[in-house]
């Protein structure tokens, strides 16, 4: 069944690869049951229904994904685009959370037109080769940021980011939480880059549990102190089973009526959505399809229709079920990592979404230093297309060192691929090297241009 489904034999892989990927990239993309609905309970959102809607919400964009695209990219609530939604909409702008969530809900009927329309496939197939290369080792860069972070490895300082400090911490009395997540991060970096090394089948999996069993031994031997108050919960589940919250506070919660009363706003609102979610959206899918060697010669990518539209259903089952932009994790690559090549990776993330609402507290105990491993070590892969561009072409190479620079310091994909875009246009005008280059480039530099100083 799985092989008339998915054609395994003809993508190179095997049912037991494919699930092995499937459970990686769920691991890796857990933390967003716990962090969404605290992101969006902010707004007012009920955080019990918000999580049960965004485990559905991710099983069913992940089984779309899985049966229409045939392609092992996994989804989500998408974050930025929540923070954007809790924070900016129903914070700074003062409005009910059910007006962000209308807004949500038309960016997805939106997207779902213009991926039938093939302007967003129009769009991925102008962006040039090189940068396509750029945004995925961008997003290597990104991913290992992201990962750093969550590890406590890299925090806030006085030079806006820095190392962590384990002699500031013994000082402050942080070193049993902050100082030994730290710490047991590096060694499971040390441990998965070992199993990489060595050629480990499932050397992100079984990095992110021995990180995660080393933390219950420190926590057991009392070197790792749980402080729920400063955010360090303990690494031993209380339970295992637990019944899904109703959805009933947040599904269809919709309010229509603003939209005339308050036009300009709603419009600006969708923008926002649909824009940022464009970008990142196919940032990541030009990075995880680099990354499983699914790129065309020519930078095409043959299914590319087939995965927005799936995507684009997420968003807007998502906006139904009351919860923000469903979109493509980047987290993603961690089971591309692993071997995984079809759409079978995508349905076994899909079915561990639906299995977490019942096993909610053994998910929401994988502490962040246990999947940061994995996310350190898909970085390090991704960088290693780096060696593709042409750095000897300055005309094309800068615009690529601009990308995957601006994609991890500001710590957006969309904003990489935006600075990309508009410094390759430029500079091929100013040298006069247009000839290759298409249309759509020149209007999406100025559409970029134009966002930086009308949103």
């Amino acid at each position: 069944m799985f092989e008339k489904l998915f054609k395994l034999k003809e993508n190179g892989t095997n049912v037991r690869t494919e699930m092995m990927a499937g459970l990686t990239t769920f691991m890796t993309m857990a933390y967003i049951l716990a962090v969404n609905p605290n992101i969006l309970s902010a707004s007012g959102m009920d955080s019990g229904a918000v999580l049960t809607a965004t485990a559905i919400a991710s099983a069913i964009a992940c089984m779309m994904m899985a049966l229409v695209a045939n392609k092992p990219f996994a989804l989500s609530a998408g974050l930025g685009l929540n923070a954007y939604f809790a924070y900016t909409i129903c914070g700074q702008m003062g409005y009910d959370w059910p007006v962000a969530l209308t807004a949500v809900l038309f960016e997805g009927l939106l997207f779902i037109v213009l991926s039938l329309t093939n302007v967003r496939e129009a769009i991925f197939n102008a962006i040039p080769k090189p940068l396509k290369i750029a945004v995925s080792v961008g997003i290597g860069f990104f991913i290992t940021f992201i990962g750093l972070q969550n590890a406590g490895i890299i925090t806030e300082s006085a030079t806006l980011v820095g190392l962590f400090s384990p002699k500031a911490m013994l000082a402050d009395g942080t070193f049993s939480t902050a100082g030994i997540s730290a710490i047991l991060a590096l060694v499971g970096v040390v441990i998965t880059a070992m199993m990489l090394i060595k050629g480990v089948k499932g050397y992100m999996l079984y990095g992110m549990l021995l990180t995660w069993l080393l933390g219950i031994l420190c926590q057991l031997a009392g070197i790792y102190v749980p402080n729920p108050d400063a955010g360090y919960y303990s690494l031993i589940p209380s339970a295992i089973f637990a019944m899904p919250a109703s959805m009933a506070p947040t599904m269809f919660k919709f309010d229509f009526g603003f939209i005339g009363s308050h036009i300009g706003d709603f419009i600006v609102m969708c923008f926002s959505f649909l824009f940022v979610d464009i970008f990142d959206t196919l940032g990541t899918v030009i990075g995880c399809a680099s990354k499983a060697d699914m790129l065309n010669e020519d930078g095409t990518f043959d299914g590319i229709r087939e995965v927005l539209l799936a995507d684009a259903v997420g968003t807007t089952v998502g906006a139904c079920l009351g919860t923000s932009t469903i979109t493509t994790f980047v987290e993603s690559t961690s089971g591309i990592s692993e071997g995984g090549r079809t759409g079978l990776v995508s349905a076994t993330t899909g079915v561990l979404f639906l299995i977490s609402l019942v096993l909610t507290p053994l998910f929401l105990t994988i502490p962040s230093f246990a999947t940061a491993p994995a996310l350190i070590v898909v970085g390090f892969l991704m960088m290693q297309q780096v060696t593709k561009i042409d750095w000897t072409d300055l005309v094309d190479a800068i615009p690529c060192f601009v990308a995957i620079t601006m994609m991890g310091f500001a710590y957006s994909i969309s904003e990489g691929i935006s600075f990309g875009i508009i410094s390759y246009v430029v500079l091929h005008i100013l040298t006069g090297k247009t000839k290759d280059m298409s249309v759509l480039m020149y209007i999406l530099a100025v559409i970029f241009i134009l966002k930086y100083f009308l949103i």
